[in-house]
């Protein structure tokens, strides 16, 4: 399973555990920060985002249930697993009243960790545009997201992958802002410098093609982020009134 765009965060004072742990989630294609005590772990979440958190529980300075009480006083959202030695069926209880996801007493399996891990993700994975048009038709221009297809006065352009997402991004948000940081999060799962100049350079070849189109054109907000602008809109059953 690839998953370059995932992010986890993992607290642990036993450095033997931890970086072992570190080296095998690494060999699953997940990009892992490790820190050795619940303060630092904190200041790691003040600093970035993460798509899941592994807490132990008995850590110097700050426990894991500290760590994850605190983390949702200050509205991160992000899911976490307990990982602990503590076993008790009071220890499970207060990790699940704390929100965790899941409790994994040690020792445990490492390909058991991993399908927990995998089932989370996929949870958290929803897209919240998935009941929105895949069909949308302007003047001059129909495009299908299911089959990365754009026409242009009847020239039909096979879509790349990103392509057909930041399409469809502006064609759901057609005439309005479409937040620069807001796309290139739900697209790549995460935001940062590199990955915003990659979904320029989508942005760039979008506009190339949709040069030959008079009515339609991509409009840069300064340090916002970008608008389609469609005149003359061609109103179609497939695409929704309240987009």
């Amino acid at each position: 399973m690839i998953n370059l765009d995932k992010k986890i965060l993992l607290v642990e004072d036993d450095l033997n555990l931890g970086f072992l742990l570190v080296d095998f989630l690494q060999s699953q294609r997940f990009f892992v920060k490790l820190c050795r005590d619940g303060l630092a772990g904190l200041r790691a979440l003040e600093n970035d985002t993460y798509d899941l958190c592994i807490f132990d529980v008995m850590m110097p300075k700050m426990d894991g249930y500290a760590v994850a009480k605190t983390m949702r006083k200050k509205g991160v959202a992000t899911p976490f697993i307990f990982l602990t030695a503590k076993a008790m069926k009071e220890d499970k209880l207060a990790g699940y009243d704390l929100g965790a996801e899941d409790y994994i007493s040690k020792p445990f399996d490492e390909e058991e960790l991993l399908c927990k891990i995998n089932v989370i993700l996929r949870r958290e994975k929803k897209d919240p545009y998935e009941d929105y048009p895949t069909l949308f038709k302007f003047k001059d221009f129909t495009f299908d997201y299911s089959r990365h297809e754009l026409k242009i006065n009847n020239d039909l352009h096979r879509m790349t992958e990103k392509e057909n997402e930041v399409l469809r991004l502006l064609c759901i948000n057609k005439n309005k802002i479409l937040k620069r940081c807001d796309a290139v999060a739900h697209i790549y799962g995460r935001h940062d410098y590199f990955l915003g100049r990659s979904f320029d350079v989508y942005i760039s070849r979008l506009r190339k093609l949709l040069a030959e189109v008079e009515t339609i054109d991509i409009e840069n907000v300064y340090k916002v982020g970008f608008i389609l602008n469609v005149q003359d809109t061609i109103k179609e059953k497939s695409v929704s009134e309240n987009i």
